[in-house]
Parts: structure tokens; sequence; C-alpha cells
């Protein structure tokens, strides 16, 4: 309880946490997974999307897989062992599915961890972005948005220059991205800046670093922490480069660099946590390489995912 009052002086006044970092060049990343929303595919109940798996690796990062449904003992000791966790898109409830579970276990662990100096990033994107509302503002602030498919540029704020996500960023990707169709959109609910404007908890944590409109609706698309290492897209960094399935998903040039420069950043993030498995042995079986991806069927949205 005396790290969430903490948190709440930190982002209320504008402080900021200390963090001792060490460079950490063999990160391991927890990659969350979710149901299976359809009942044809083999061997399991749960799934992650190889793109995710993919995404990070390119970026130098190993992948582990945060299995849901798993005791709090078991989420704690490998929130211990990793450098970073990614909340994926999906299709689930943030509220009551497994996924959602886990995420809560994962976030509160982590706000733990970076108020006491000891860093460790989340990365979320399209549910785990609605995920990451919820859990910060404890409701459900999102509005049905038209945004089922489709490419976007970013409507970058001002603090988008500012910002730990961006500021890094070559001047030609942050021109492309505020004025090419690359970043693709898969989400039916969107945060309202008015519903942000109006959350204190939210106005408090984040900062909004773009923005984007349905045509109805102008809702956040990517935000960071102010105090902390926690970022979210609305949008799908990972398909540019990796999913084919669908016409919409762009792979310009502009938009593989994207994919590139967004995982490159939280991997670095990733670089700054000291967590480590008990013993190589230990560290070998949780891996991703343990698993063998496998086609879906024709309808899906991915190329390869894998199964648990």
């Amino acid at each position: 309880m005396k790290c969430f009052i903490y948190l709440f002086v930190i982002v209320k006044f504008g402080l900021s946490v200390v963090f001792t970092t060490e460079i950490n060049n063999m990160p391991v990343i927890g990659v969350l997974a979710q149901e299976l929303y359809s009942k044809s595919q083999p061997r399991g109940s749960s799934y992650i999307a190889a793109s995710y798996v993919k995404y990070l690796e390119s970026a130098g990062a190993r992948v582990v897989p945060v299995k849901i449904n798993q005791t709090r003992d078991e989420y704690e000791r490998l929130f211990n062992s990793i450098n970073g966790v990614l909340f994926p898109g999906g299709r689930v409830s943030i509220i009551t599915s497994g996924y959602a579970k886990a995420a809560s276990i994962f976030y509160e662990l982590a706000i733990k961890a970076n108020c006491k100096g000891d860093y460790f990033p989340i990365w979320a994107t399209c549910l785990g972005f609605e995920e990451l509302t919820y859990l910060t503002s404890g409701k459900l602030l999102l509005t049905a948005t038209n945004t089922t498919g489709v490419a976007l540029p970013l409507n970058f704020t001002k603090d988008s220059a500012k910002s730990r996500l961006f500021s890094s960023f070559p001047a030609d990707v942050m021109k492309a991205l505020a004025s090419e169709p690359i970043t693709e959109n898969s989400h039916r609910w969107g945060l309202p800046i008015k519903s942000y404007n109006t959350s204190e908890e939210l106005r408090n944590f984040y900062r909004i670093l773009s923005t984007n409109n349905d045509g109805r609706v102008e809702f956040v698309s990517t935000m960071e922490a102010y105090n902390l290492p926690i970022y979210g897209t609305q949008w799908h960094p990972e398909k540019n480069a990796f999913e084919w399935t669908r016409p919409y998903i762009p792979h310009s040039p502009s938009s593989v660099m994207t994919t590139f420069y967004m995982s490159n950043f939280f991997v670095n993030e990733a670089r700054k946590s000291s967590h480590r498995f008990s013993s190589k042995e230990e560290e070998r079986a949780a891996l991703i390489y343990n698993y063998s991806p496998i086609i879906p069927g024709k309808q899906s949205v991915f190329q390869q995912i894998y199964v648990f």
C-alpha cells in the first residue's frame, strides 16, 4: 500500500523515481497468452501470435510465454526472472479473462518494483492498451470505434517530441508516422479524449503522445506513463513486418522501419532490468523455443500462433 501512496505523490507532483540500472544485453521478455476464441485450434486452450515473438526477437530479446490461469506464486516467480512484459492485442475480456487476471498481477508487481527503483517495463498493444486503461482507472472508459481493419497516420501531440518513446526516433520516421497510413488498427473500442480528460487517474498517470479519429470519435492511440516505463499503443506496430493475412496491413519501407524502431525502443527498456532466472536450466525451460508455432485456419488474422 505504501508503494501506491508513493506513486500517487509521484504522479501528482511530477516527481521522478530514481533508477539504478546496469545494461543487460540478454533481455528476456514475457508475452501474455490469452484464451483461444476459436475452438477449432488443436492442442490447447490459449495462444500467443508469433508476430509478437518475432517483433521482440528482431530487436535482440528472447521471449517467455506468460500462460494464463497460473497461481500468483508462479507469476511472481516469473516476474522476478524476466525483464519486461508485453500485453498483446486480442479479443478477450479485460475484466474477467485469464489474460486480464494475469495482466492485473503483472501490472501490480511492475508498479511496486518500479516504485522501489527496480526497473521493469510494460508494453501494451491494442487489447493490452485497453487493459491498461482499466487497470489504471479501475473503470471501463472505452467507446465503440469504427477502426476494425484500417491503417492511419498518427496525430502527434506536443508531448510526443519530449517523450521517452518518440524523442529518439529519426525525423524521417516521425514524418512518415504523421503523414502516411502506416499504423494498423484492428480494434472495436477506443479511449476517447473526453474520457481521458475526465479521468483523474489516467490524466495523472499517462501523457498522450498521439490521437486518431474514426470520423466520429477522437481517441488516444499512443501513450506513456509520466514517471514509469509503461507504454501503450492502440495500434499494432508488430503487424507491419510480420503479418500478411489482410490487405490493410501496411508493408511499405516506412511502416517496416516503424516496427523496428518501436521494438528496439521497448527491448532497450528491458535491457535496463536486472531480473534473472535462478539458473540457466530454468531459463531454457521457460523460453518460447520449447514450443513450435502452428499455422492457424485460413480465416485467422495471424500467419502463425503458439498454442498452449
